[in-house]
């Protein structure tokens, strides 16, 4: 049988194994190495096992090795840590309480505080769902308290812990950059903005639902004074220390990514026991979460350089890459198609899995037509960002969900996500018609 068909039926067999639920890192490696292994063992026109066992071994064997070695992927368990740690110091929800005492008074001004508070705690543990899940069972409670419209109340939670995709730290382009051998550093740098202005939509789509129907939200009535204006904004500097220690540090040239999650490690932990916030257990509590966290990711990160190799020996990618670029497409209908097919991927998969499957094909495809690897990574994390709030399989409203149990069914949370899933629309249009908003910043290194 020939290499190509070979791939194409690995390809089908890997999304039939995910339907039935086995984990993604177990799907890619094994369907790779029986693949792999036939491929080799027919390559000769007779039944070889014995060289097939060999070279299947090999490549499974230095793929994996190579991948666990690589020095970017030391980010990973560095950030994982950062976020634990800077959770259990309290750090991450003081962005969220210094901006509800400020925004209280405002229609809406909790939720839009909650956004605002997942676009902090992203920016430190970089990871949407532990975003979600978090600020879900912070804000949520809070805003059903007060007589929010339960559709305000979780949707806005739901698409701000989206927010961790784009805003650095990602864990997904980290990933990206290991597997596209781009560097992660400009990646950060090109998420900053898009994050920023995806933030701004939220905020701009709780203003107009709210000022359309006041209902939903009503306006508390706690009072804060300025100084304790002042205190909160104060109290929030440990978050925006780190913020500014992993982008400007960056963007300054004075830290590497990997550089700039380890001071931020040790500063977490230096701030958390300064404050008596963080203790011995509390740490490593931390720690072994983060072990934990790290070796899934890892799995699949082994099982996807196993099945890139494999791709990469069937010759699958570069026949793609002819039989499109034979149709002469456009630019605008080949990342049309690109995202429709990430869009459809969102709604059934999770993120990490739909990279890893799609990137072997994707990367040859963009590079056959000259687009920028790292404006082109910034529309796939947008894409993926948008499948976290998707139905029906949206990771972030189920997360939201599980958090807050009978008072909002899934169907009335997906009911309020359609909103923000315009804006993201919105964003990822600008994003592709103007690679500037993600490169101006990686420019500047």
């Amino acid at each position: 049988m020939d290499p190509s068909t070979i791939g194409l039926i690995a390809f089908a067999a890997v999304l039939v194994l995910l339907a039935l639920r086995v984990p993604i890192a177990f799907a890619l490696a094994s369907v790779a190495t029986i693949a792999t292994f036939f491929i080799f063992a027919f390559r000769t026109g007779t039944f070889m096992p014995e060289r097939a066992i060999r070279a299947t071994t090999s490549l499974v064997y230095s793929n994996s090795f190579d991948l666990i070695h690589s020095y970017d992927l030391s980010m990973i368990p560095l950030f994982v840590a950062l976020g634990h740690i800077a959770y259990r110091a309290e750090i991450t929800t003081k962005i969220y309480d210094a901006a509800k005492v400020w925004l209280t008074r405002l229609p809406g001004g909790v939720a839009m505080a909650s956004v605002v508070g997942c676009g902090g705690f992203s920016a430190i543990t970089g990871s949407s769902i532990a975003c979600a899940s978090t600020m879900g069972r912070i804000c949520v409670p809070e805003m059903l308290r007060m007589g929010y419209d339960p559709r305000l109340a979780t949707s806005s939670v739901a698409a701000g812990g989206t927010l961790g995709s784009l805003i650095p730290p990602s864990v997904l382009f980290i990933i990206y950059g290991i597997f596209t051998e781009t560097s992660i550093s400009r990646l950060f740098l090109a998420g900053v903005l898009p994050g920023l202005l995806t933030l701004a939509g939220f905020i701009l789509v709780i203003g107009i639902w709210v000022w359309r129907n006041p209902a939903i939200a009503p306006v508390g009535d706690q009072v804060f004074t300025r100084r304790e204006r002042m205190k909160a904004a104060l109290d929030a500097w440990p978050a925006l220390l780190l913020f500014l220690v992993i982008v400007g540090g960056i963007y300054g040239g004075i830290f590497t990514a990997t550089e700039a999650a380890a001071v931020c490690v040790v500063a977490t932990a230096l701030i958390g026991f300064a404050q008596r916030k963080l203790t011995l257990s509390g740490l490593w509590e931390s720690l072994k979460e983060t072990c934990i966290q790290t070796s899934a990711i890892f799995f699949i990160a082994a099982g996807a350089k196993i099945f890139v190799a494999f791709i990469a020996l069937t010759g699958v990618a570069p026949t793609i890459v002819s039989t499109v670029t034979a149709a002469e497409p456009s630019v605008i209908v080949l990342m049309l198609a690109i995202a429709l097919i990430y869009l459809l991927l969102g709604m059934f998969l999770d993120p990490i899995g739909i990279m890893v499957l799609t990137l072997p094909l994707m990367i040859p495809l963009v590079e056959s037509y000259g687009l920028n690897l790292i404006w082109f990574g910034v529309v796939v994390i947008k894409l993926l960002e948008i499948g976290l709030i998707t139905p029906p399989v949206g990771l972030n409203v189920f997360v939201i969900a599980n958090v807050v149990g009978r008072e909002a069914p899934i169907d009335r949370i997906f009911a309020g996500i359609a909103r923000f899933l315009s804006v993201d629309i919105i964003v990822l249009g600008l994003i592709m018609a103007f690679p500037i908003i993600s490169l101006l910043l990686p420019m500047g290194m």
